[in-house]
């Protein structure tokens, strides 16, 4: 029972087998710095990204819903935050709060543009809250490593 419960208490690095290898920083098996423009954000920034962008749909969402104590303001701002995250990154490869922070959306395959596709999946992951919260070795939610993408930073 302790090798099982071992496994999942010790964290994700105790389930690698024997000998793998993780690297020396987070990113370095992407490719990626290990600090600076380009390396991986950190999960501050990123937590602080969607504040930013959570708060300004927020503000967006009551020009459509004028009562504060309505049931169906959470769910409009939620709409208004996937669009814009959904067409934000198709265009640009950044949300307005990741513009802010400091960070983008990029593919690891090295492609140009992250692209509609990639950028909706991306997006409908990350409303189930789960995949953001569970990171690989590398420091990428499940969300990112389902669409081949990354959020590193710009400065």
């Amino acid at each position: 029972m302790g090798r099982i419960t071992g496994s999942w208490l010790s964290g994700p690095q105790a389930a690698l087998q024997d000998g793998a290898d993780v690297g020396e920083y987070r990113g370095e098996k992407l490719g990626l710095p290990e600090s600076g423009a380009g390396a991986l954000a950190s999960s501050w920034h990123r937590c602080l990204g969607l504040l930013a962008d959570w708060l300004m749909c927020g503000g967006i969402s009551l020009l459509f819903v004028q009562d504060l104590q309505s049931s169906s303001l959470s769910t409009v701002v939620l709409g208004v935050w996937f669009i814009i995250g959904v067409g934000t990154v198709t265009i640009f490869g950044f949300t307005p709060g990741q513009f802010l922070t400091g960070m983008r959306v990029a593919r690891v395959d090295g492609g140009e543009r992250v692209g509609f596709v990639r950028a909706l999946i991306r997006q409908a992951l990350i409303v189930f809250l789960v995949p953001p919260l569970i990171n690989d070795q590398d420091g990428r939610g499940m969300h990112d490593r389902a669409t081949g993408t990354a959020l590193i930073r710009t400065r």
